[in-house]
């Protein structure tokens, strides 16, 4: 990483930073113009999640001969969970592109326009997690206090999230195509991932390709496993330490050398 990267995408990042009150300005704005005149507002997506979770918490609690119990809250989690990361992700592709016409017209860090896609996902979640404890009275399930370990692991998972939405942001501003792909690849990879499924129903040699290697297993679990009165392993905390580190250093590198760049891409 050379000097200058390094220099021109910190400088950028810690400058977003500081206007932090723009950015939850931003991303409250958005929701706000989405759901105008509703009387609901945002709590619309918390409802149809609702009514999601319980419709295949039914279906797939028969399938996998799973109780009520110990399956609902599992998967209310995982959906709840896997609907912020590909939200987040998508839109994060199209941070930039969707934010042309500021871009061109505000001197503005370009940072803030992913840290507004990540802060308005962020509210969302806030309102469809209020899901899970009324999951919990239903199937009259406890947890301990392992649980606000889900705090450091959601910051984990965000910290993770921030990169990818800036580096796919930066790339997709170049490659018009590519959001569409990342799409198609954010579909078969919910499949992949054991939001619905248990890995405990797979073999031992399936679940080492479908599960430890797959790096969203390991940032829902540091998210799921607190929830449900479980500690997240070693591995988890450190896959996802791992590729914080790893993809913040070559997303510096990359932002740093393409940043200027992104205003005449678009």
């Amino acid at each position: 990483m050379t000097p200058s990267s390094l220099y021109i995408a910190t400088a950028d990042i810690v400058a977003a930073i500081r206007r932090y009150p723009l950015i939850g300005m931003l991303g409250w704005q958005d929701i706000q113009q989405r759901y105008r005149r509703s009387a609901l507002g945002p709590f619309w997506l918390t409802l149809s999640m609702g009514i999601m979770i319980a419709t295949i918490g039914v279906v797939f609690s028969r399938i996998f001969h799973s109780p009520m119990k110990e399956f609902l809250p599992y998967l209310s989690i995982g959906m709840i969970f896997w609907g912020f990361f590909s939200v987040t992700i998508s839109e994060g592709c199209m941070g930039f592109i969707n934010s042309e016409g500021i871009i061109k017209q505000l001197p503005i860090p370009l940072f803030v326009h992913i840290m507004r896609t990540v802060w308005r996902n962020t509210l969302i979640f806030m309102h469809n997690i209020v899901i899970v404890p009324i999951v919990y009275l239903i199937v009259g399930k406890s947890v301990g206090w392992v649980a606000l370990l889900s705090i450091p692991g959601f910051a984990l998972a965000a910290v993770n999230l921030i990169w990818m939405a800036l580096f796919l942001g930066t790339l997709c501003a170049r490659y018009r195509d590519l959001p569409q792909m990342i799409a198609s690849l954010l579909q078969v990879l919910f499949y992949l991932t054991p939001v619905m499924w248990i890995p405990g129903s797979l073999s031992q040699r399936a679940g080492f390709w479908l599960v430890q290697l797959n790096p969203v297993y390991h940032l829902l679990q540091i998210v799921r496993a607190p929830l449900l009165g479980q500690m997240p392993s070693a591995v988890n905390w450190g896959v996802t330490a791992i590729m914080a580190v790893t993809g913040w250093a070559i997303t510096l590198w990359f932002y740093g050398r393409y940043q200027r760049r992104i205003p005449y891409w678009l």
